[in-house]
């Protein structure tokens, strides 16, 4: 299977809450990497951060807008949507729709992905939870 298809299989698996298929098609050896640049090693970290968002918007879907093949890299750019019923980071349900731009960089190693680095703007979704405000100056 193509790299393409191995991260596609990866996004339909968290769209089924499916974390046994996505724990399959990760390395032994798998990182992540979110959007606080921390880095977080083995896939059962990066299967946390797929079940908080899952627990968070449990009808929350992965829309892929564009996704490019590099050899052993794949590039996604996708929507995520979703209405938040659960808590998030300790933030309690709001019962709000988001809908955040998402690019995530995969790199896969003997046929598995083994490192994903995810960029999305936390500050997009917490004011559209109602959590924060953006300033009206940076609207201008």
């Amino acid at each position: 299977m193509s790299a393409k298809g191995i991260v596609n299989k990866y996004l339909e698996a968290w769209n089924d809450r499916d974390f046994d298929r996505m724990r399959g098609l990760m390395h032994p050896d798998y990182t992540y990497t979110g959007g606080d640049g921390k880095e977080q090693k083995g896939p059962e970290a990066g299967l946390a951060v797929s079940q908080t968002f899952a627990r968070a918007f449990p009808d929350g879907r992965i829309n892929v807008v564009n996704i490019k093949e590099f050899g052993d890299t794949v590039l996604v750019e996708f929507i995520g949507r979703g209405t938040h019923r659960g808590d998030l980071m300790g933030i309690a349900p709001t019962g709000r729709s988001v809908s955040l731009p998402v690019c995530e960089v995969f790199e896969l190693r003997d046929g598995k992905i083994h490192r994903e680095r995810e960029y999305r703007d936390m500050a997009t979704i917490m004011t559209q939870l109602g959590v924060t405000r953006v300033p009206s100056a940076a609207l201008a």
